[in-house]
């Protein structure tokens, strides 16, 4: 590194603290921050006492034995409620009945005002502040739409009909290994039908449903329908910025997989035409797919985002539906996915669909998919079986990845302490041909050949770590197998372990400080003033002065990015430094004592 760009970093780095001096809140602005923040609390501790409110009264209702479809009509109550129009129109004012299920994943409710889920609970996964994972957000009615034109020109949406519910009673229990059917039924003046039929699994999240327009074909315009998810997904975390950014809409077609996000608010739609692998929605941690068992024609993709993306209020709303073509029976069939991003459960339903799942940029995925898949994944599972505690884990798996890379290290360490050798008499190359640059080089390179030493041997062996890191830092951020697993004082392993919590915010830091990153920068910290050290950066030469220098400033600016992430990726980058140093110690003594060896057996 040249003394110019080593220049640079120090600017930047005395603007950055310019920066935080002079934008630092004063005495008044503090109290008023504390003050807003106070009404904000407040404000919030409403809304949650609302929704914990509406929910309770949801599940006493869902829990009544009464039969529902004696409950009184309900048709004409929602003044904003969508007239339909044709020959459905006769179905628009009727009795409004729900069906309980419960299995050992989830509880839904589903409704036949549009003949599907209009709740669903996973039982095995809570939100930030301890609730149930509700996955839908507009429970009056069925998640999910089955939409055609009609003859008569009108655009026919079932979520505004109300079915009736053939399936009896009011509550469905399906144990593990278990399979029960739930069936919709629209029954028209002339003997034409809609029929809609559910089949729910006890061990899984998987649900297949089959529609079929009996006498119908004819009605529908081009025999095609669209069916889709119109019900956005809930948020989960704590940070509902994080959310939002790894909330989209997908469609998997022709070997390739498209995300649909906006970056900016508005509302935007997208048509991908051509047979259909599977589409879907995703949050997070959390996901619905639609996979398509008959012919299929296009995807339509629609997002919706109602502000700033880092504001919790802004709502993002994705959908996405599948166009298909109905058979000669008038039948088309679905399996659906609802739950969340693991991989066992997804690759049941597509091989393609943990896709979703950030696992590395573009450019890397040859390299992140399989080693994700293929590595990473089933050795978490495997150490699963032998302890619960994921902190652990990733303790171990951290020593196993340094253990696998350690020739490398080796490699690089030892070409760095040879550079190291070589500083005296590079030194005087430098005075020497100090006027005279070309040759200065030519001398530099005939000093390294002579030596037999790369000047890039300490550079390429940790390039070639760079894919595991880079792929690590991106699973971690997104890998549900860590979501809410506590470690010492991290609660969830998912998100940033906030140790401080300071009086002011720090640009591109925030107001608080998480653990680990403070343990992982004060290693990095010792592990380059060691490597610096191995290197020959411990003498008096401006480059010398140089690596001291930075060997701060890289920590300090790795604990700025470093600080909202998961505490998992922390915890691994910190055990993963602490070991690099060990090994730089023990190498150094070895290098040390090769020194001392050679003028002995002189």
């Amino acid at each position: 590194m040249d003394k110019n760009t080593a220049t640079g970093f120090v600017l930047i780095f005395l603007l950055m603290l310019g920066w935080f001096y002079f934008t630092m809140p004063s005495e008044e602005e503090l109290a008023q921050q504390q003050r807003d923040q106070a009404v904000q609390d407040s404000l919030a501790l409403i809304e949650q006492n609302r929704q914990d409110s509406l929910e309770q009264d949801q599940d006493e209702v869902a829990a009544q034995e009464d039969d529902f479809s004696r409950q009184e009509s309900i048709g004409q109550e929602d003044d904003d409620e969508v007239v339909v129009q044709g020959l459905f129109a006769q179905f628009q004012d009727t009795v409004q009945q729900k069906i309980k299920v419960t299995t050992p994943l989830y509880t839904a409710i589903f409704n036949n005002k549009g003949a599907g889920p209009s709740s669903f609970k996973l039982n095995q996964y809570d939100t930030w502040d301890g609730r149930p994972v509700q996955l839908i957000d507009d429970t009056t009615r069925s998640a999910y739409n089955i939409g055609f034109l009609s003859e008569e020109n009108y655009n026919i949406e079932t979520q505004n009909i109300y079915f009736d519910q053939v399936t009896r009673g009011s509550s469905i229990t399906i144990a593990e290994g278990e399979q029960r059917e739930i069936r919709y039924e629209l029954t028209l003046d002339d003997g034409r039908e809609v029929q809609v039929t559910y089949l729910l699994n006890g061990e899984n999240y998987e649900v297949d449903v089959d529609v079929q327009f009996i006498g119908l074909q004819d009605y529908i315009i081009g025999g095609d329908i669209d069916f889709g998810w119109t019900a956005p997904l809930n948020f989960t975390e704590k940070d509902p910025t994080q959310d939002a950014l790894e909330t989209a809409a997908y469609v998997y077609a022709g070997g390739e997989l498209e995300k649909f996000k906006l970056d900016e608010a508005g509302r935007e739609e997208t048509t991908i035409n051509g047979n259909i692998d599977w589409t879907s929605t995703k949050t997070k941690f959390f996901t619905q797919v639609i996979k398509p068992l008959s012919p299929t024609d296009a995807a339509m993709l629609t997002g919706e985002v109602t502000g700033e993306a880092d504001n919790a209020n802004t709502d993002h709303r994705y959908t996405s539906s599948i166009r298909t073509n109905l058979d000669d029976q008038g039948a088309v069939s679905f399996r659906l996915y609802l739950g969340p991003l693991k991989y066992r459960e997804l690759t049941q339903i597509d091989e393609h669909a943990y896709d979703m799942v950030d696992v590395g940029w573009s450019w890397l995925r040859w390299f992140s998919d399989p080693f994700v898949r293929w590595m990473v994944i089933p050795f978490f599972e495997f150490m699963s079986g032998f302890t619960s505690n994921y902190g652990i884990i990733i303790i171990v798996f951290a020593s196993l990845v340094k253990l696998v890379l350690s020739p490398l290290t080796y490699k690089s360490y030892k070409s760095m302490a040879a550079m190291g050798e070589l500083q005296p008499q590079m030194k005087e190359i430098q005075e020497k041909y100090k006027d005279n640059p070309q040759k200065q080089q030519k001398a530099t390179m005939d000093l390294y050949r002579k030596n037999k030493v790369n000047p890039l041997g300490g550079c390429l062996p940790n390039l070639l770590q760079f894919p595991i890191l880079i792929t690590l830092w991106r699973y971690f951020q997104n890998s549900i197998m860590i979501r809410q697993e506590e470690f010492l004082w991290a609660g969830d392993l998912s998100a940033p372990d906030y140790i401080f919590t300071l009086p002011f915010e720090i640009p591109f830091l925030g107001d608080q400080i998480a653990g680990f990153v403070l343990l992982m920068t004060a290693a990095m910290m010792v592990q380059s003033k060691l490597t610096g050290g191995m290197s020959g950066g411990g003498g008096s030469s401006p480059m010398a002065g140089q690596m001291k220098m930075l060997q701060y400033i890289f920590p300090v600016m790795l604990l700025f990015i470093f600080n909202n992430f998961a505490a998992g990726l922390s915890l691994y980058y910190l055990i993963f430094n602490v070991l690099s140093i060990l090994q730089q110690f023990f190498i150094k003594r070895s290098l040390h004592g090769d020194k001392e060896d050679k003028p002995a057996k002189a």
